[in-house]
């Protein structure tokens, strides 16, 4: 499984919605044992709670990616920009800001 093609074509397909209309991006870290891993920036635009935003992304690549329809559960790592500003800078400047939660989300 490539992560980083997966990555790319969830950008383009579904990530730019997220991004742009309910201020949520997320990426691919891996995939093992039925568990996706998902690393995912909450940003200020996002009105909800942390737990929608991880529960939003995860079935969203579940949903979204056939590689995955197998997927048990994911583990969802957030980075909080909306209580920490200085997060965007740094991801912006490739600097890899510490996560604010880990949530664990189960399919049905």
């Amino acid at each position: 499984m490539n992560i980083e093609e997966i990555n790319r074509k969830h950008f383009i397909k579904t990530d730019m919605f997220f991004r742009v209309g309910k201020g949520l991006s997320s990426r691919l870290l891996r995939f093992e044992h039925g568990i996706i891993y998902l690393e995912i920036e909450v940003r200020s635009k996002w009105t909800r709670s942390v737990d929608a935003a991880a529960w939003t992304i995860a079935n969203s690549w579940k949903n979204e990616h056939p590689e995955f329809k197998e997927a048990v559960a994911s583990k969802v790592y957030v980075i909080d920009s909306r209580s920490y500003d200085y997060k965007r800078t740094l991801l912006h400047l490739g600097v890899k800001p510490g996560y604010d939660a880990y949530k664990g989300v189960f399919f049905k």
